[in-house]
């Protein structure tokens, strides 16, 4: 198998494994294969049971018709034989045939039954000279009828030494009589006084004659035969299988039914069958058996009076068509294909429909709309309900957390704007964000700017440690928002510098705000950690700026303004004139 096979194949797989719905299908498919192959099965055995059961109901109906139709034809015969043997005149003629009287009166008697007989012929043996009398339907021996006297020495006349052997009564026999150049099934009627035997007597039917009438009526699948004792073949319309001189010939010359089957095991089977029927325990047996590689069904009946087995051989496929059954089993494959086509759809609706469902609901959970999820499924409901119900409580309660977590992330956002806008120890705004409020203020309108620088800071870290001086760069923050108030935007610009923003400031509403600054710096001292309080002062560079001015060209204007108010002495404000040029910072 190559790549190019493999791979659709694995397509395939692939999809298959993927696919919720190909998967129940294949199933049912499957499903529907593991009952189809039993009820295959089961469908044939019916099939064949059937057609066992009806092929050996009509066995058993053929073998009866059969039986009924060789015994009619045969036991008037018969009877008419056993009548003529029964005759006081036969039997007296047999005791002294050399009187002419009884002779005459012998003949007569033969005569008058020969034109009762079918075959309208007739035969006697008298023992005790062994002469052979026989006339035919013509009379074409008529008072010639002694024509022969039986010889043991001669094969062809072995026949009668053989029925005189057997008991009183009449006994059938198929013999070709090469003397009179018949063929016939021959009635032999022993006539006893004692045990001495008198002689044979009877009639004979035209073997071809018989055939026609009992053995060759045209059936489809069906071949009669009559057998004897011994399984030799009496009559068949087949006349090659027919065991000419049957009394005569050898075992293994002789064409016997039991040559027709194939098997040693089929030959007991057919063995038990005549057994059975032959000890009166039932009137017709059957069973398969093979014939030339083919099942046939053999029935077996017995002709008590005659000695002999009609068999009928039928092929049942030739009886019964088969084909009777198909209806059948399309009917059956149609209410299968149905049922599984039924389940995969109701299985389609009630489970893979929902499913679909339910999957659209967590395709929408994943991106966070948790809306469809709501109220989906049932609690009380099978378990896709259950599961969906669950699923709505899990989306309520994500929802839930989601929002919180949201809330929580809000929050942190803003400490977190916090901590980058504000300065950490002090609360007011560090440089970032004071830039930012630049930002948006300066942009629109004119602005002013305060740099405050505490006096003489590195001496009070030097003096009072640096707590003390942390105290103080705090306390002037309080005191520089205090004194602003809402018209400024405070700053920690550095260590110990401050900036203030003033939107729209004037000349003078940028002095007054700068000398509140101061005289909230004079009003108390500032309380340390250890009990002390410690005067402060803090030096003020104030500048105006036009809109749309850079933060930094603001800055530096204050900056300048601020050097000038520390080398007048600290604890004063100056504002920036256009006379002033920026210098270097110092301390």
């Amino acid at each position: 198998m190559g790549p190019s096979t493999r791979c659709p194949i694995r397509f395939i797989g692939h999809h298959i494994a993927r696919t919720l719905s190909l998967r129940v299908v294949v199933f049912v498919l499957l499903g529907f294969a593991a009952v189809a192959v039993p009820a295959y099965a089961a469908f044939t055995w019916i099939t064949n049971s059937t057609i066992i059961q009806l092929g050996t109901l009509f066995a058993e109906k053929q073998v009866l018709y059969d039986r009924h139709r060789g015994l009619g034809a045969l036991m008037r015969e018969v009877a008419l034989a056993e009548a003529l043997a029964g005759s006081q005149a036969i039997r007296d003629w047999a005791r002294n045939e050399d009187d002419p009287l009884l002779t005459r009166r012998g003949l007569a008697e033969l005569e008058h039954y020969r034109q009762s007989f079918a075959d309208g012929s007739y035969f006697f043996v008298i023992d005790g000279s062994g002469n052979y009398y026989f006339n035919d339907a013509a009379n074409s021996y008529a008072g010639n009828q002694r024509r022969y006297a039986v010889d043991p020495q001669n094969p062809r006349d072995l026949w009668y030494f053989s029925t005189k052997a057997l008991g009183e009564g009449c006994h059938l026999n198929v013999d070709n009589d090469a003397n009179l150049r018949v063929t016939k099934v021959w009635m032999n009627c022993v006539i006893r006084e004692g045990r001495k035997v008198l002689g044979v007597l009877g009639t004979g039917i035209d073997l071809t004659a018989f055939i026609q009438e009992v053995v060759n009526v045209p059936q489809t699948g069906v071949t009669s035969m009559f057998v004897d004792r011994r399984g030799q073949v009496q009559a068949h319309r087949n006349q090659d299988l027919v065991d000419l001189a049957s009394l005569s010939a050898e075992m293994r010359d002789k064409r016997s039914v039991f040559s027709l089957v194939d098997t040693a095991s089929d030959r007991q089977t057919l063995q038990a069958l005549m057994d059975d029927v032959s000890a009166g325990g039932t009137m017709v047996r059957s069973a398969f058996v093979d014939i030339g590689g083919q099942q046939t069904l053999v029935g077996v009946g017995y002709l008590d009076r005659l000695g002999w087995y009609n068999v009928t051989l039928m092929d049942v496929d030739a009886i019964i068509d088969r084909r009777l059954f198909l209806p059948v089993g399309i009917l059956l494959i149609a209410v299968m294909g149905g049922v599984a086509a039924l389940l995969t759809l109701v299985f389609k609706r009630t489970v893979l429909d929902r499913l679909v469902v339910l999957e659209t609901v967590v395709r929408e959970a994943r991106s966070c709309t948790f809306g469809p999820a709501f109220g989906f499924g049932n609690a009380a409901g099978d378990e896709i309900d259950r599961l969906g119900a669950a699923f709505a409580e899990m989306a309520n309660a994500v929802d839930d957390n989601t929002r919180l977590l949201e809330a929580r992330v809000d929050e942190r956002t803003r400490e977190l704007q916090l901590l980058a806008f504000r300065d950490g120890q002090t609360g007011v705004l560090n440089r970032r964000g004071f830039a930012a409020a630049h930002k948006q203020i300066a942009g629109t309108a004119s602005y002013g700017l305060l740099l405050i620088d505490i006096d003489q800071f590195k001496a009070i870290n030097d003096t009072f440690g640096h707590a003390a001086g942390d105290v103080v760069v705090g306390d002037v923050a309080r005191r520089i928002e205090a004194a602003t108030g809402r018209d400024g935007i405070c700053a920690r610009w550095g260590g110990d510098e401050y900036i203030v923003l003033l939107p729209e400031a004037s000349g003078l509403s940028l002095r007054a705000l700068a000398q509140a600054v101061l005289a909230a710096m004079r009003t108390s001292p500032v309380a340390l950690p250890d009990q002390r309080d410690m005067e402060i002062s803090v030096s003020i560079g104030a500048s105006l700026a036009d809109a749309g001015d850079r933060l930094e060209i603001a800055v530096d204007m204050a900056d300048a303004a601020l050097y000038l108010a520390k080398a007048r002495g600290r604890d004063q404000l100056v504002v920036f004139d256009a006379d002033m040029q920026p210098q270097p910072r110092r301390a």
